[in-house]
């Protein structure tokens, strides 16, 4: 009994001579600068250093009010709430005096999206546009944990560097897109780490249990819905994206824990026709500035693999069909705080250090092409309604016979995604199929929306490569369960009914009569 005590006793005694859960310093995740002392640094609000363990919701949106409440770089606002309740917030970080005129940079970048006003924006001191957006799945986390490292330097730096960053660009963080998923798995990870970090990959730690918070509380993949717009955190997310129209965002994501990290461009072959050739051009330039980053710090990497650039319901490729480059980042990941992989031991803390670098260097790209990325999003918008001036179909009709819920759910999503339309004037028949007056949608096509409505209404069977990564074929109004048809004619529409809709109110007239009642 004595020989048990004593073997208990040293491995106690071992145990606590063991390194605690892996924890670095600021500077370990930082670039080299000093730092506004009135400005809390993360473990002086939090009582923990990032990566020793996983921030939750309720953390992250405290820390960065506290931001917001003491740097005059930074402001913050609600913009939605998740199913489970949980805000979403958005963070707005530049310069004390573009703050003093952010409406006015706010009309001039939507003015460039307008092909009637975009020619008079000046484009010598408007700053760029950057949309960081983090941790979409939950159990993605080292993009959210990474969002208080990026927010804190941004905040408090002051460097040259840094201040000149804030005179010309404006940064928009969102630190966490899926707040349920992220608190759901934040909470499994801190729940069966233990005092010494084990990286057995078959530890309860790395084993999260059915369901887990890479989707919110419907079991929903929120990264695929930027299309279809089914859930409350995605339509607040679609407001706030036109609100702005950024010129790159940045979706960070991870993936799994026996690879390094990628970075787009994608796979070439698997790039959208409608997605123009400058957007995969500027993608490549920001791209040199994430292989620098991660060289410097001898980081492993790999590019123009694996992933698509296609399907346009995504975080990384939704601004590529409205004139600004997305990107997706993908870490290894940890999936708790240390794990093994091929290469060794994989750090929770190294994870999240991964994606602050390609933060900052996805900034200091879009720094470098702030007038080419401004004139892209210009250009873009001034090609698209010139395309769909001179395309062969002038609009896409579509009508929901005796269901006008299913239609005015269907406009209410095109007046999300901001593409006009309106309802029939008159009854129009396209071979056999009727579209009654006031009762179908003409969506037409000389608009500024007009790639957009194409890889909408498209029904594309034709391919370059036989696999994809991601979605490869949608047409919203089959989603719908429409009947819908391209219209060549333009005299077939007679005049629009009205001015083209931009709200919610879309009147589908009286309900048909029925035996069925709801009550």
């Amino acid at each position: 009994m004595k020989r048990l005590v004593r073997i208990a006793t040293l491995i106690l005694i071992a145990a606590a001579s063991c390194p605690r859960v892996i924890a670095e310093p600021l500077s370990y995740y930082l670039p080299e600068a000093q730092h506004d002392a009135s400005v809390p640094a993360p473990p002086a609000v939090l009582g923990f250093d990032l990566g020793q363990r996983h921030i939750r919701h309720h953390e992250l949106v405290g820390y960065m009010h506290r931001l917001a409440e003491s740097s005059e770089r930074v402001t913050i606002e609600r913009f939605g709430e998740s199913h489970g309740g949980r805000p979403q917030v958005m963070l707005t970080l530049t310069s004390p005096a573009n703050h003093r005129r952010l409406e006015a940079i706010r009309a001039d970048h939507l003015a460039l999206a307008d092909p009637q006003r975009g020619g008079q924006v000046s484009l010598d001191a408007l700053p760029v546009v950057v949309n960081l957006g983090y941790s979409v799945h939950g159990n993605e986390p080292s993009g959210a944990n990474a969002s208080v490292l990026v927010a804190y330097h941004l905040a408090a730096a002051n460097d040259q560097a840094t201040l000149d960053l804030l005179d010309h660009a404006v940064i928009l963080i969102d630190p966490a897109l899926n707040p349920d998923g992220l608190d759901r798995f934040a909470q499994w990870a801190n729940r069966y780490r233990g005092r010494v970090p084990n990286p057995d990959p078959n530890h309860m730690e790395h084993q999260e249990a059915w369901p887990v918070g890479r989707t919110n509380y419907y079991l929903f993949d929120l990264n695929r819905d930027w299309l279809p717009a089914v859930h409350p955190v995605s339509r607040a997310r679609l407001v706030q994206y036109h609100r702005w129209k950024p010129n790159v965002l940045a979706d960070f994501h991870e993936m799994g824990t026996n690879t390094t990290y990628f970075f787009q461009p994608g796979v070439p072959e698997r790039n959208h026709p409608l997605t123009p050739g400058a957007t995969i051009e500027l993608t490549a330039k920001i791209a040199r500035h994430h292989a620098a980053a991660l060289d410097a710090e001898g980081a492993q990497y790999f590019s123009e693999e694996r992933f698509d650039d296609f399907y346009y319901g995504k975080g990384s490729t939704y601004p590529d069909i409205h004139g600004a480059v997305g990107i997706l980042f993908e870490q290894a990941s940890s999936r708790g705080h240390l794990q093994k992989n091929d290469d060794g031991d994989l750090a929770f803390s190294r994870t999240i250090r991964n994606q602050v670098l390609t933060s900052f260097s996805t900034i200091n790209g879009a720094l470098e092409l702030r007038r080419e990325l401004l004139e892209h999003k210009r250009t873009f918008h001034a090609d698209s309604l010139r395309m769909g001036r001179e395309a062969p179909v002038k609009a896409y009709i579509a009508a929901a016979p005796n269901d006008p819920a299913r239609l005015r759910a269907f406009e209410e999503l095109l007046t999300l995604h901001r593409i006009e339309h309106h309802r029939a004037a008159r009854d129009v028949k396209i071979e056999d199929r009727a579209y009654p007056a006031g009762h179908a949608v003409i969506v037409p096509t000389a608009q500024a929306e007009y790639r957009f409505i194409e890889a909408l209404f498209e029904t594309r069977t034709q391919f370059n490569v036989p696999e994809f990564y991601d979605v490869s074929a949608w047409t919203l109004p089959l989603a719908y369960g429409l009947r819908y048809d391209a219209v060549r004619d333009a005299s077939l529409l007679g005049p629009p009914n009205g001015a083209p809709r931009q709200d919610h109110a879309a009147d589908a007239g009286p309900l048909p009569e029925s035996a069925v009642g709801y009550l």
